[in-house]
């Protein structure tokens, strides 16, 4: 019987090292993998407007004339209103900025949105609650790109972040600009 439990540990350990190491090169490979990026776009982007109904992100330049659309992007577990407080699920609404780029989130790469403003902070103070943060534009899970038509066929799976496929991410990542403006939309 300790034989038999011996062993067994041993497989499982095995097991366990065999999968994290499976998980940290695929890892790796996310990260140097090449995308095809749409390089007409850099330092023509004016602006993001995310439709949370129609599940579509799209970039304008200064004319208003649309640049690029991304389909099918994944939006908070309750994805329907505004944000409002920490931990409610929802994607905000509203014009907010791009503030920062994360090339080593737990996410394929990310765009910082500058969730929350002043006017979400008092909203959910006169609540007693927090109003949250940390809401990003980011690709999937890090070592999940190899599942990626499961996200995608998913729906909605973030805490209330906005979501695309790896290649889009990185498309994305290249060419906005800190300071960007972003309006989410209903």
């Amino acid at each position: 019987m300790a034989r038999s439990f011996a062993t067994t540990a041993i497989i499982l350990c095995c097991f366990i090292i065999a999968i994290t190491a499976l998980y940290q090169i695929s890892i790796a490979v996310e990260r140097n993998q090449e995308y095809p990026i749409d390089w007409s776009l850099k330092d023509n982007v004016a602006k993001i407007v995310v439709h949370k109904h129609k599940r579509v992100l799209e970039l304008y330049d200064d004319k208003g004339q649309l640049l690029k659309s991304y389909p099918h992007i994944a939006l908070g577990k309750n994805p329907y209103e505004h944000k409002m407080f920490e931990g409610d699920g929802k994607t905000p609404e509203g014009l907010y900025y791009i503030d920062s780029k994360n090339p080593n989130s737990r996410y394929f790469l990310n765009l910082g949105i500058s969730y929350p403003n002043q006017t979400d902070i008092a909203n959910a103070k006169r609540h007693n609650k927090s109003a949250g943060g940390d809401i990003k534009i980011h690709g999937l899970p890090n070592g999940m790109n190899v599942i990626k038509e499961l996200f995608l066929q998913y729906g909605d799976w973030t805490d209330g972040c906005i979501a695309l496929d790896n290649a889009s991410m990185k498309e994305l990542y290249e060419i906005i600009s800190i300071k960007t403006p972003i309006y989410i939309l209903p």
